[in-house]
């Protein structure tokens, strides 16, 4: 009984120590990581990004407005703006 006892307990200490190694190597490379992890996501936007912007853009726009042409602003009403 005392072995297995014993073989418990190492096998507790073991994983204790793997937890704490872990923690300690991801918190020492941290930016590392966050580096990493930021190229690759920056990678797969770029990449996608031509595909959907090219289609969505027109070719060509239309001219300036002239300030008569251009719609009036409307003041908001006093309060809070809220439909009455």
């Amino acid at each position: 009984m005392q072995k297995i006892v014993n073989v418990v307990a190492i096998a507790s200490g073991v994983v204790s120590l793997a937890v704490v190694g872990s923690g300690l190597f991801v918190f020492v490379n941290r930016d590392k990581l966050v580096d990493n992890v930021k190229s690759q996501v920056m990678e797969a936007v770029v990449g996608a990004l031509p595909l959907s912007i090219d289609s969505a853009l027109p070719d060509v726009t239309g001219g300036v407005m002239t300030p008569e042409a251009a719609p009036a602003a409307q003041a908001p009403a006093a309060g809070l703006g809220l439909p009455q």
